[in-house]
């Protein structure tokens, strides 16, 4: 490999920038990425007013400084060497996350979520009981049991819309327990009293279903 390399400056300083672009959009212990995690535990803004966001472009801009100082370094098989090196962007990441999770993760952080695989529905029941059903795939990838609530919330903020799955709060948090090493489609059910609200739902399903997770002082936004 060194052979390849014509200034180890520009080397070294691709190597920094990928590892941070990298941290900064590493998707774990949340769905958002870490960048986004710590800087609002730092009250710093993650999203400008017309909905950029400030992390992922910082990500993606290291990103590319990366490369370019990395394509600048080598002697010969630029393209390659970049392709390998966007490759490794995309894919290391979650390879990461899913080993330490099936290995040395404990808590709520051996806890996977299949949020494409899980929904909730809403029927009413009478003039004033709305009926929620969620089922949310979760696994248990360490031995021993843990025992999490679980509450719901909207990755998105649609002003015009009414809600829907965060009705589900009404009576939340919901008591989880899983074995170790136990895969359940866990079904959470209840009745929501919707009589002192003006606008609410009549019926409806929604997918992809966005959760909160915590034990403790441990809280993850799934």
């Amino acid at each position: 490999m060194l052979i390849l390399i014509k200034d180890k400056k520009f080397f070294f300083v691709a190597i920094i920038l990928f590892f941070i672009s990298m941290i900064l959009n590493f998707p774990f212990p949340d769905e958002n990425p870490l960048g986004e995690t710590v800087a609002t535990l730092l009250n710093i803004p993650v999203k400008s007013s017309n909905g950029l966001l400030y992390v992922g472009i910082t990500s993606f801009l290291l990103l590319i400084l990366s490369l370019f100082f990395l394509s600048k370094s080598l002697k010969k098989y630029h393209g390659r060497f970049i392709l390998l090196s966007i490759v490794v962007a995309i894919f290391l990441p979650p390879f990461i996350v899913d080993l330490f999770q099936k290995t040395l993760a404990t808590g709520i952080y051996a806890i996977s979520y299949q949020k494409e695989e899980s929904n909730c529905r809403f029927e009413m029941m009478g003039e004033t009981t709305l009926h929620g059903v969620c089922e949310l795939p979760l696994e248990n990838y360490s031995k021993n049991k843990i025992q999490f609530t679980i509450e719901f919330y909207d990755k998105y903020d649609f002003k015009e819309d009414l809600p829907m799955v965060t009705l589900m709060n009404k009576n939340a948090p919901y008591e989880v327990r899983l074995r170790g090493n136990q895969s359940e489609r866990v079904k959470i059910e209840t009745d929501i009293d919707v009589s002192k609200m003006k606008n609410h739902i009549e019926s409806g399903n929604a997918s992809s279903v966005s959760i909160i997770i915590k034990s403790g002082e441990r809280i993850r936004k799934l």
